[in-house]
């Protein structure tokens, strides 16, 4: 058997196209579904979080090797991927068997065992993992390193790699999602896959999280797929910190929302779809010119982006945003989208003056005369906005928000 394999391998190194190589040579001798790829699972005790990030030399990463059950426990399976390995470890770890137990199990009833490589941590953080035999003989280094509620593995990889992961987990700081993140550009930089590198993944979940504060990124094909991750984290993180400049600057604390909006700012570029809330935070702080560059930066990125243009009408008389307004082409909801920045910005004289225009030219609409109807409620005149409330109504039925106003819900 072993001479048929070697002589298969020599005829696909002489004949075989080179771009077969997409797979590694592991996977075409054996016909199975090897990567090459390094990850690392970890616990953070204080936020109670179990993450996993991972890299590899084929698409999709994260579709198959990561495995999280907040409170239960942890797995990645990686090298010839058995997804059994988690999904029944975590039945088996809510039963009551420990981290090592329940991998050695499946392993004792897995014929294939020495193709794989597989992680995992319990509730508590307590890892354990093992490295199949044969991945010895693959091209570079395949291991794993275990050390406080954490774990690093890998195979075909460079010297180093698991090394440099574990030193800077150990070392760094921040989120669980940010160490972890560290960890694996650190082992791209130690080498990483002698293959090279098609897609990486990073999940991070935790008994107390949300949906909107639990990390679920994945970069499933790209030339540099760390890189990119490492972009998705910096939006991830970047929304929230474009959330906490809007809520300082909400109740009255300017120089920590300022602080705020600019670390949003650094973090946010090249997500265009947030830019309108960028110019819009840039606005609330007095800094129109900011917006303004933030907006036409959007513009020249982004040709879609000029259906947000309405919004900013409220900068139309400003040199430097000359031309970009053309009220002309406005329809019955780019007025809508006027009046309501101005109301978020509290500018309520201006959106009355700019709803008496509007409306006195006939561009009569149900929603802008429920947006009015909140300006007034936020000035403290109740009887102009309930009758604003009643217009919407009358205006369109359908309006939810007008009919639930006149009922006081």
């Amino acid at each position: 058997m072993t001479k048929i394999l070697a002589l298969f391998a020599c005829f696909i190194l002489l004949f075989w196209p080179t771009d077969v190589f997409g797979q590694n040579l592991p996977s075409l001798l054996y016909g199975k579904d090897i990567n090459s790829t390094f990850s690392i699972v970890a616990y953070d005790q204080t936020s109670e979080e179990w993450g996993i990030a991972v890299a590899t030399d084929n698409i999709y990463v994260g579709n198959s090797t990561i495995y999280i059950e907040p409170g239960i426990g942890a797995f990645s399976v990686i090298a010839e991927t058995e997804p059994l390995y988690a999904i029944e470890g975590l039945k088996q770890l809510k039963s009551g068997e420990s981290i090592n137990e329940v991998i050695e199990n499946i392993r004792l009833n897995d014929e294939a065992s020495h193709y794989r490589q597989v992680g995992g941590l319990d509730a508590t953080g307590k890892p354990y993992a093992f490295t199949g035999e044969t991945l010895k003989y693959w091209n570079g280094r395949a291991g794993h390193i275990i050390g406080k509620n954490y774990l690093v593995m890998g195979n075909q990889l460079a010297e180093g790699v698991l090394r440099d992961m574990a030193m800077t987990f150990e070392s760094s700081e921040g989120t669980l999602a940010q160490r972890l993140l560290e960890s694996l550009v650190s082992g791209q930089h130690a080498g990483g896959q002698l293959s090279g590198k098609q897609s990486a993944a990073l999940v991070v979940k935790g008994i107390n999280n949300e949906w909107f504060n639990q990390v679920d990124l994945r970069v499933d094909h790209s030339k540099e797929p760390i890189n990119d991750l490492n972009n998705l984290l910096n939006y991830h993180y970047g929304r929230i910190r474009l959330n906490q400049a809007l809520f300082a600057i909400n109740v009255g604390n300017k120089e920590l929302g300022t602080k705020r909006l600019t670390m949003a700012q650094s973090m946010l570029k090249g997500w265009y779809g947030m830019y309108g809330k960028l110019a819009y935070a840039y606005s609330m702080v007095k800094n129109d010119d900011k917006a303004i560059s933030i907006i036409k930066e959007a513009l020249r990125e982004k040709n879609g982006w000029k259906v947000n243009l309405p919004a900013f009408y409220y900068l139309k008389s400003n040199p430097k945003f000359k031309n970009e307004i053309d009220t002309k082409s406005f329809s019955p909801k780019d007025w809508q989208n006027a009046l309501m920045m101005l109301s978020n910005l509290k500018r309520f004289n201006e959106a009355i003056d700019l709803a008496g225009e509007v409306l006195k030219k006939k561009r009569e609409h149900s929603y802008s005369y429920f947006i009015l109807g909140q300006v007034y409620e936020q000035l403290d005149k109740a009887i102009k906005a309930q009758e604003s409330y009643a217009v919407a109504y009358e205006l369109d039925s359908n309006n939810i928000e007008a009919m639930k106003k006149l009922k006081n819900e």
